[in-house]
């Protein structure tokens, strides 16, 4: 989900508007024990310096830095899956959006979110599961217990989760230019989404389960949660503009709300400021696959909807035969027989 930096240099953007740290784990980079550990980190291609000494100073979590950016994609595949861009990826290359995310769109903004988010909760779970040395349990909720519960189990540590997805996606957001700007707002609103969501989860102890005994723990939400709560950020992003300043350090980039009659975006939200293309007709600049052949929904108005999703240019309607599990029925006890039958669903496609 990223570039390498001789692609962002030859494609003339400045390397800190790519996230190139993300392509290489994405493709399912392995990193296991074998060979010495700079070897290994420097196999990874596409990681700054500061991104390098992290690898090889931290790399049994490594494993779910590259878990975090898969389980982002997945995630946004999935919240986009109805949508005319639909968070396509290219096999086999490091920049797996295409130059989509050359820009500073909704789109990227979201990406960054996303990822940021799924590094800091698989790294967070990883350390709660026990497969890390370096973390484990949050200390920090041993407290008196409420009414009814004592502390239990295992809290998760989410700070120390998102310490290593700022550490690590953060690198090489250092640049005084506005699309450094903007990646790190973005990825720190991936992260404090994590954060805001963090709840207690209790279980029951006693005799058929009898509750004589409940312990609770600090746990992450579902992933979904995330997701869903930065889909609803990524459709009321805000749109900024960019001002220049000199400083001492020469000039500076910084962002200000286009809209002054609007409420200034806090730290959670997502923000932006090039606008998206429609994404209706292929284009290799824009990385734009189009729509045409994506299935629609005949009976949506929504964006998935035929009109919408396939921008006017109407739809073809196929039938396809399926077959599914049918009339099951419950044996006592204890099992579930069922019949297969055939069922035949019309199949709509954009022109």
């Amino acid at each position: 989900m990223g570039w390498s930096l001789w692609t962002a240099h030859a494609a003339g953007v400045p390397a800190a508007a790519l996230p190139s740290w993300l392509g290489s784990l994405a493709l399912g980079q392995q990193y296991t024990s074998l060979g010495s550990q700079p070897l290994l980190c420097g196999s990874i291609p596409g990681l700054v310096p500061k991104q390098l000494r992290f690898c090889r100073n931290y790399i049994e979590i490594m494993p779910s830095v590259a878990e975090g950016v898969k389980l982002g994609i997945q995630e946004c595949q999935h919240q986009f899956r109805g949508r005319r861009w639909n968070c396509t990826t290219i096999d086999d290359s490091l920049a797996i959006f295409g130059p989509v995310l050359d820009k500073a769109t909704r789109e990227s903004a979201f990406v960054h979110a996303i990822a940021s988010a799924g590094v800091a909760f698989a790294v967070t779970r990883s350390c709660a599961e026990g497969t890390s040395t370096i973390c484990g349990c949050d200390s920090h909720h041993k407290g008196p217990p409420g009414e009814g519960w004592k502390w239990g189990g295992c809290s998760e540590d989410a700070d120390f989760g998102v310490l290593v997805s700022r550490e690590f996606a953060d690198a090489r957001e250092n640049r005084p230019d506005a699309r450094s700007a903007m990646n790190k707002h973005n990825n720190e609103a991936g992260r404090t989404t994590i954060l805001d969501h963090m709840h207690l989860k209790c279980k029951c102890h006693g005799l058929s389960g009898s509750c004589e005994v409940k312990t609770c723990w600090w746990a992450q939400p579902d992933f979904r949660a995330i997701g869903d709560f930065l889909k609803d950020k990524y459709d009321s992003a805000s749109e900024m503009v960019v001002e220049k300043h000199r400083e001492s350090r020469g000039w500076v980039e910084t962002l200000r709300a286009k809209y002054a009659l609007f409420k200034p975006p806090t730290e959670r939200d997502l923000v932006y400021y090039e606008n998206s293309p429609n994404f209706c007709e292929p284009n290799p600049e824009t990385g734009s696959f189009g729509t045409r052949d994506r299935t629609c929904n005949i009976t949506s108005h929504g964006i998935d909807g035929c009109d919408l999703l396939c921008c006017g240019r109407g739809h073809n309607t196929r039938t396809e035969k399926r077959k599914e599990k049918c009339h099951c029925v419950f044996h006592w006890c204890c099992y579930v027989s069922c019949q297969e039958c055939i069922r035949i669903y019309d199949v709509h496609t954009c022109k």
